[in-house]
Order: structure tokens, then C-alpha cells, then sequence
């Protein structure tokens, strides 16, 4: 699964980096510790009430998927990932998947490595520890995580105030590649530069030709490094997340 991430870049630099035409005013502070159910900036081509054309815009979202014909909103804490072999199938995600789907600017993700040796640290609990990884493209360009994203409208508000609609989002995810499979088993499917507006497409709903345009990282695209388990707490939140650590440490 994909259950943190940083996401740093400003509103401008996603603008001018996903050629975005239209743009939330809700500015996001860098964030180097998401954490499910945060508001997160998130890329999608769509056509906005008064307007003939879909454009693409950069919105303020809430990670965790909340399906239109949710009674609960607070259903979202337990769909911050869809499985990207069952998505086009799953009620909650069919939707989202053939109409709705996004782009998930990030710097990179973290994954916790559980070590398995005998002599490996424990908690109080006799546990091994599990060791923080930062996941990142390692030519550091950034990192476009394949989502979903639906609409859902709080039934006690008036239809007409914009509050009570609430757009959230969700990542795809797969299994992971070898050179990052011993850290986890799964990791977020990643669209490429030259595949976004295909995805961002909500005209493209052939199933087979949406699978075509994400994929898992190429063999090196990302790299991986430990960092301090200070990212264990949703607490922590700044670049010295991102600090490498010795793996000894």
C-alpha cells in the first residue's frame, strides 16, 4: 500500500509543471508527511459548471475515497488505495476508474521494511522495529502517482453550497518491483510524463487502453534510502524527514 507521502512543490510549480489551466485558491503548505484523510493537491482534466470544454485543473482534495453513494463520508479512511488489478471492477472505484481519474503530484512515498533477522532491533512489544524507506524518482523530477478521484455531497446541505460537496481522491496500487519488493510488497502505479493527458482524458473509457497508459517504476527510476523513524508520527512534518540515514542507524 501507499500510506504517506510528501508532496512539497508549490501551487505555481504545478501549474507551470502539469500545464495546469485552471487552479484552485487554496494553497497548500508543503507537506513532507501526508497521511490519509489531509487535503492534497491533485491534477485532473474535467469541465466546471458554466464552462463547454473540459481544461485541466489543479485541485484541493481529501485522500481517501469517498464513492458518491456513501451514507458515511468517514467511509474515505479505508480507501486511500485501490488495488490497480481490481479497480476497474470494484463498485466503490468502476466510476472513478472509466471517468475520474487523477494525478497525485508527489516527491516521493515512504514504506516501512521489516527486518527479519534474528539479531534485528525490537520494541517493547519483542517485535522487530520496522525501518522507515523514502521512495523517490531518482533523478528527483516528480513523482505523478495514479489516482481516482469522485465527488460526494453531504445530503443535510443545501445542494447549491458549494461546502457541501466534498471531492476525494484514492491511489492505484501494485505490485511492487523487485528492486523495491524487499522493501514492501505493493507500491503506487505512476503515469508518465508523456501519457498525462491520455489519463486525464474523461472521454477515454476503454478499460484495456486506460491499463496501458500507468505502470509500476521502471527498473531504477526510483530510488530508496532510510530515513528517521520520526516519520512514524503524523506529528513530525518538515524536510528533515527526508534526511538520509546511515542503514546501520
Amino acid at each position: 500500500m501507499c500510506g504517506r507521502y510528501a508532496a512539497s512543490r508549490d501551487e505555481a510549480t504545478l501549474v507551470a509543471e502539469f500545464e495546469v489551466q485552471r487552479a484552485t485558491d487554496v494553497v497548500l503548505a508543503p507537506d513532507y508527511n501526508v497521511a490519509p484523510t489531509k487535503e492534497v493537491y491533485a491534477v485532473s482534466t474535467r469541465t466546471a459548471r458554466g464552462e463547454d470544454v473540459p481544461q485541466r485543473e489543479l485541485a484541493v482534495a481529501r485522500w481517501g475515497l469517498v464513492p458518491s453513494w456513501a451514507k458515511d463520508p468517514k467511509i474515505g479512511s479505508r480507501m486511500i488505495n485501490a488495488r490497480w488489478e481490481t479497480a476497474a471492477e470494484k463498485p466503490a472505484f468502476r466510476r472513478a476508474f472509466a471517468k475520474r481519474r487523477c494525478l497525485l503530484p508527489a516527491d516521493g512515498y515512504y514504506e516501512w521494511y521489516t527486518p527479519s533477522a534474528d539479531d534485528a532491533p525490537r520494541g517493547r512489544s519483542g517485535k522487530p522495529l520496522k525501518q522507515p524507506y523514502f521512495i523517490h524518482p531518482a533523478d528527483d523530477d516528480v513523482l505523478a502517482m495514479a489516482g481516482l478521484y469522485e465527488f460526494w455531497r453531504d445530503p443535510e446541505r443545501d445542494p447549491e453550497d458549494p461546502d457541501s460537496w466534498l471531492r476525494t481522491v484514492t491511489i492505484l496500487t501494485t505490485s511492487a518491483t523487485d528492486d523495491l519488493g524487499r522493501i514492501h510488497d505493493r507500491m503506487p502505479m505512476c503515469v508518465q510524463r508523456e501519457q498525462w493527458t491520455q489519463w486525464l482524458d474523461p472521454d477515454l473509457s476503454d478499460v484495456p487502453q486506460i491499463r496501458s497508459l500507468a505502470r509500476p517504476a521502471a527498473p531504477g527510476w526510483l530510488a530508496a534510502y532510510p530515513v528517521s523513524t520520526q516519520v512514524n508520527s503524523v506529528r513530525n512534518n518538515g524536510p528533515e524527514l527526508l534526511v538520509p540515514i546511515p542503514p546501520e542507524a
